[in-house]
């Protein structure tokens, strides 16, 4: 009996040890203020070339620009092995890794292995500046 009193004691010490009664905790502070709609500037409309598009690796995003105006956005991951895209160029999104480029109007397979067109992203154009929704 004295066993199984002292495994009990040892087991309820460690738990309350390990657990964080009355710990504060707050969410982390966001870098960035939001914007007023909610999305994430990613750049200035005037900073994406008509006919081509600016990669932003870090959200893993490329927005294009096919027609003056005409903004898209799409997911930077090339669905092929999982690769970022690294250029734009000639009217496709290319992939260093196997040669996949994709056409900049709607992310769809225009050659190489991948087998999906780039997922699209929601953006939201606003006052010269876009935002990732």
């Amino acid at each position: 009996m004295k066993r199984r009193l002292l495994l009990t004691s040892t087991a309820l010490a460690a738990l309350a040890g390990c657990s964080k009664y009355g710990a504060e905790t707050s969410p982390p502070a966001s870098s960035a203020p939001p914007a007023s709609n909610g999305g994430k500037p990613l750049t200035k409309t005037a900073d994406v070339p008509v006919g081509g598009g600016k990669i932003f690796a870090d959200q893993k995003v490329v927005v294009t620009q096919p027609t003056q105006g005409d903004f898209k956005a799409f997911s930077a991951v090339c669905t092929h092995q999982g690769c970022t895209v690294s250029t734009v160029s000639d009217g496709t999104i290319n992939c260093p890794c196997h040669g996949s480029k994709f056409r900049i109007a709607d992310a769809s397979v225009a050659a190489g292995p991948a087998p999906r067109p780039l997922p699209a992203q929601p953006i939201t154009v606003k006052g010269g500046e876009i935002l990732l929704a």
